[in-house]
């Protein structure tokens, strides 16, 4: 949270009278908090010394999650460059819940130092009803934990229970207590209560007499015949929704008919079987797990009225909203008034003392019922036929309902039976049992899902840098497309699956590599993880097998925080640190802020360097690491003591440009590397190396070299001075003649940095053309008057430059001013765009020199 607390800058908590106190009032649990102290109390200690209100707000925000039971710790204050501007960062376990808990928290904070009443009760059931929306039920949730226990990675596919467990080829998918191998057919049978019960009873298995009926005169009829008392339910519902039980009359009968057309058109009509309504949960066809439910009763004492006496009930610190506690909330809902109604009761009345009163007709836990854990006691005949049931019906995870007085006895003895089964079983009653042993019922379900030895993860690799991580991912995906494999790549040109463009635009954050690692296709994954994705969102995945830190330099200062250099690299140096204990770092040893965190890494470290006398390579070789670089003749070299493995001569490799490239030569040591850490042999690695070119169908936007007449263009990205500087060097092997410069800054880059970007082309430029392609939030030409100010400095002559602000434009002055050996180099924002009008270009002078010709 980026928080100006204003005129509170100059009031530090001290100064303000009774500060401390109204906190503890409000929020008393704050006591616990111990802040830098170290100990309990250190917080209000702080606030009792003097400190800031963005440091309060911290705390508020982080104590109102632990409050709604989302257990969160982790806070810090930072301030800025700008006086009462604060980064004010802490944890959440739901977004949507740390979102709106940091805008509470300073309503909250303001409201203590101005003295203004603050309903915090209100607040905090606001919050979880927040909780309650975003946050996955009891069966997810376990699920999730369970998997997590087991290092198996999950993504949330929607705002509900629709998770993947496991990434790309190796996923698997839940939606709550069903998977992504739930027989189809089986759900729609257990949806049909009367299918069920015709398919369990032909097959032997004990089921209430009874049928189906669309009007309340069949209904009747058919509870005549049957013989009261019966059961009415939809045909299709859940949750106990439109179920009355023990109907004993025909009026009766025609309320509870009315209810449960409201769920479906169909109705069942039932005998009434006595007993106790029992779940037994089986996980791929073996009895897991079984509970009795009863609905809440409520006790009179002859003074309490029935309402009275249900807020008693409440105030149970075991029931909660939802899902939050083991035990749900009583809520007064149209079933409890119609039994209240049928027994000749309101919610004022007052039962007398003793009396025991069921406020619901059905046990589901989401009504308020409750559980008890019975799994032990459940006679081995009854567990064999419930397993039967789940083979019958065709589900790996079914929900059997079975009401019978004892189910320590043999069903058909005692008159039970099933009376229906649930597809997406809650698994709740289990897990936490109001009395009982709790069972771990998600351990079943990943076994099922993972047997052991199952993979549940793929090979990630993440490449990150100042400049050349595009192209080094497109390398890195080229080789390992070469081996057979099927990669997955997200860059700042888009998302692609195998040689299929999917989606096209900047993809280099988090949002890419999710999209990446739900494909279930891909068994490789190559990213690429640029500065603005990870301040934004983070990561998008928790560990990788590979992570590679190609360069850094000044670029992107002043944007999100980063001042420096050097926090610029501790930024970066985030995806290598994310990096396996048994996997691979792979860094660049020509730069010192990369080098000087080499220490905090925990992995396995592969250095690369153009220069083979780095002393940083020998003192790694002689520690046991591997160093990538080049032999006296261009080789490159694979040293792992004891042996080295000559891979492919640069000359030989189209991107160097006959080894002229150097910064192409770098990117080609950090590929080597990478797809050397997993386990791709050199003979591979060269295979790809090799083949690989930076045209613009394979790599678009990238050093892209095209004939166009008889003068050559370079569409390229550099954007920043070093990028510049880079590319200089290899000029002079592409053509003699004029070089011809089409380049915009970029607008979100300090003023200075963009005047460097103007300076270095002034050193390097014959003729340039400013546009203004990329402004971000600058006004039009205000980049462009930055980058003119820059290439004046180096004393560059006027006539030398232009400003023409849209890129097509530019591209084409510059196109039509070209002459014989000339060579035009455009720093491309919109790289199809610019390549088409190029090929354009070079059709038409085609066209003319055709003509000429005849």
């Amino acid at each position: 949270m980026k928080l100006d607390i204003g005129k509170l800058e100059s009031l530090p908590s001290n100064k303000v009278p009774g500060l401390q106190k109204r906190i503890v009032n409000l929020i008393p649990t704050l006591k616990e908090h111990r802040c830098s102290k170290g100990y309990e109390g250190g917080f209000l200690e702080r606030v009792k010394e003097g400190t800031w209100a963005g440091h309060i707000v911290e705390h508020v925000a982080i104590e109102l999650q632990c409050l709604v039971k989302l257990e969160v710790g982790f806070g810090k204050t930072i301030d800025t460059d700008r006086k009462g501007i604060y980064m004010v960062v802490y944890r959440y376990r739901d977004e949507a819940v740390g979102l709106k808990a940091g805008e509470m928290a300073v309503e909250i904070v303001e409201s203590l130092f101005t003295c203004k009443g603050y309903d915090i009760k209100d607040k905090i059931l606001k919050l979880k009803k927040i909780r309650d929306k975003h946050l996955f039920g009891p069966t997810t949730q376990s699920i999730v934990d369970e998997a997590n226990k087991r290092g198996i990675p999950f993504i949330r596919l929607n705002s509900e229970s629709y998770v993947q467990l496991g990434y790309g080829i190796h996923q698997r998918r839940i939606q709550a207590a069903m998977c992504d191998n739930t027989s189809a057919i089986g759900v729609e049978i257990a949806d049909d209560k009367m299918l069920t019960k015709e398919i369990l009873r032909n097959e032997g298995i004990p089921v209430p007499e009874g049928n189906t009926v669309q009007t309340i005169k069949e209904a009747l009829k058919l509870a005549e015949n049957i013989g009261y008392p019966v059961v009415i339910k939809p045909l299709v519902g859940n949750h106990g929704r439109g179920i009355t039980v023990n109907i004993t009359n025909p009026k009766d009968l025609k309320t509870a008919f009315t209810n449960s057309k409201k769920i479906h058109e169909t109705v069942i009509i039932e005998r009434f079987l006595e007993g106790y309504d029992h779940r037994i949960l089986v996980i791929n066809n073996k009895f897991t797990a079984a509970a009795r439910r009863e609905p809440t009763l409520i006790i009179g004492d002859k003074k309490s009225t029935i309402k009275e006496l249900i807020d008693k009930v409440n105030q149970d610190p075991r029931r909660g909203i939802g899902h939050e506690k083991i035990l749900t909330r009583l809520e007064i809902d149209a079933m409890t008034l119609r039994l209240l109604k049928q027994k000749g009761l309101n919610l004022e009345s007052v039962l007398e003392q003793g009396e025991r009163l069921p406020l619901k007709s059905t046990a589901n836990l989401s009504r308020g019922g409750v559980a008890f854990d019975i799994t032990d006691e459940v006679h081995p005949s009854i567990r064999a036929m419930t397993e039967r049931t789940s083979q019958i019906i065709n589900l790996n995870i079914i929900g059997i309902d079975v009401v019978a007085k004892d189910l320590r006895k043999p069903l058909k003895s005692d008159r039970g039976g099933v009376v229906e089964v649930n597809a997406a079983p809650g698994f709740r009653m289990h897990l936490q049992p109001f009395i009982g042993r709790p069972r771990m019922v998600s351990k079943p379900v990943i076994d099922m899902l993972f047997p052991p030895g199952s993979k549940y993860t793929l090979p990630i690799i993440a490449v990150t840098g100042t400049n050349g991580k595009t192209t080094t991912v497109s390398l890195i995906s080229h080789i390992l497309k070469n081996c057979g494999k099927v990669v997955g790549t997200a860059s700042t040109e888009g998302i692609s699956i195998e040689n299929q463009t999917i989606f096209v635009g900047d993809y280099s954050g988090p949002d890419g590599a999710k999209t990446i690692l739900k494909e279930s296709t891909v068994d490789h994954v190559v990213l690429e993880v640029a500065r603005g994705g990870i301040i934004r969102r983070g990561l998008g995945f928790n560990e990788c097998d590979v992570g590679v830190f190609l360069n850094i330099s000044n670029d992107h200062l002043g944007d999100g925080g980063i001042q420096t250099i050097e926090e610029l690299a501790e930024l970066k140096n985030i995806v290598v640190e994310s990096v396996k204990k048994d996997g691979y770092a792979v860094l660049n040893a020509d730069y010192t802020h990369i080098m000087n965190k080499k220490k905090r890494l925990k992995c396995n470290i592969i250095l690369f360097s153009t220069n083979r006398n780095n002393p940083a390579l020998d003192k790694h070789l002689e520690a046991g690491g591997i160093v990538i670089t080049l032999d006296e003749e261009g080789m490159i070299i694979i040293k792992q003591d004891p042996l080295d493995y000559r891979v492919a001569n640069v000359i030989d490799i189209p991107m160097t440009i006959e080894g002229k490239a150097i910064f192409n030569i770098e990117n080609t040591l950090a590929a080597t590397a990478a797809t050397y850490a997993l386990g791709i042999n050199p003979e591979d690695i060269r295979a790809g190396l090799v083949t690989f070119n930076t045209t613009i169908g394979q790599l678009p936007g990238r050093m892209n070299i095209l004939d166009v007449g008889n003068f050559k263009v370079i569409i390229d990205y550099g954007h920043n001075p070093h990028a510049l500087k880079a590319l200089a060097k290899v000029l002079p092997a592409i053509s003699k003649g004029r070089k011809i410069s089409v380049n915009s800054g970029t607008g979100n880059r300090r003023d200075e940095d963009i005047k460097l970007f103007g300076k270095t082309l002034g050193g390097i430029y014959d003729y340039i053309i400013i546009k203004d392609s990329d402004p971000r939030k600058r006004p039009l030409i205000e980049t462009a008057k930055l980058v003119e100010e820059g290439i004046l400095s180096t004393g560059f002559q006027k006539n030398n430059y232009s400003i023409i602000l849209d890129e097509t434009k530019a591209t084409n002055k510059a196109l039509s001013m070209a002459g014989d050996g000339d060579l035009v180099v455009i720093q491309a924002d919109d790289v199809h765009k610019v390549i088409s009008d190029v090929l354009a270009y070079k059709e038409m002078i085609m066209s003319q020199n055709e003509e000429k010709n005849k």
